[in-house]
């Protein structure tokens, strides 16, 4: 019999829970299929994580660091930071669909974690708001208002694809054009 790695047991079941709570939600979730998919043992999966709502908080804040560590924001760079942005987001579908059943579960409660996403946010508006304050982009919009319509304005072609596809199209110069004009959009949202 093999020597037990705590570690690669613990990444397995992370990165099952991914895949788990962005197909089926915070509700829908198993634990069971978590643990069949990670070939790990059940128990281990609470003993690690805790409850399921703490293991898909772990998953959350893990996949919400990794976005802000590949895709820093840079006022400096709207444009270039739009699209890196949405290539991530296309690499990377299963984050917005957290975030999607996030509040479809939550609503306007309050999340677990929420002090450390309030910092994780305070952030990237502290960012906005120096750029704003070196007249980079404008203070017409407060900083944290211009974080969520920026964010929101690159993320919803990929939160509802199939809007998307009715009234865009969906071939390669359907979805370049689309693109243009976010970046467009974003660049009039930030003009001073």
């Amino acid at each position: 019999m093999g020597a037990r790695d705590p570690e690669a047991t613990k990444a397995r079941i992370f990165e099952a829970a991914v895949a788990e709570f962005a197909r089926h939600g915070i509700a829908g979730a198993r634990i069971d299929r978590i643990a069949t998919a990670a070939k790990a043992n059940k128990q281990l999966i609470y003993a690690y994580f805790g409850n399921k709502a703490e293991l898909f908080a772990i998953v959350l804040e893990k996949k919400m660091l990794d976005l802000a560590e590949a895709v820093p924001i840079d006022p400096d760079d709207i444009d270039g930071w739009i699209d890196r942005l949405m290539d991530y987001h296309a690499a990377h579908p299963e984050l917005l669909r957290l975030l999607f059943w996030e509040g479809l579960e939550y609503g306007t409660d309050e999340l677990p974690h929420e002090d450390g996403r309030r910092e994780h946010y305070r952030h990237k508006v502290a960012i906005l708001q120096d750029a704003q304050d070196r007249g980079v982009v404008t203070d017409a919009i407060p900083a944290g208002d211009l974080m969520f319509l920026l964010t929101a304005l690159a993320n919803w072609t990929a939160v509802v694809p199939q809007m998307r596809r009715i009234l865009v199209g969906d071939g390669v110069a359907e979805r370049d054009r689309l693109r243009s004009s976010v970046k467009e959009a974003a660049r009039r949202l930030v003009a001073r």
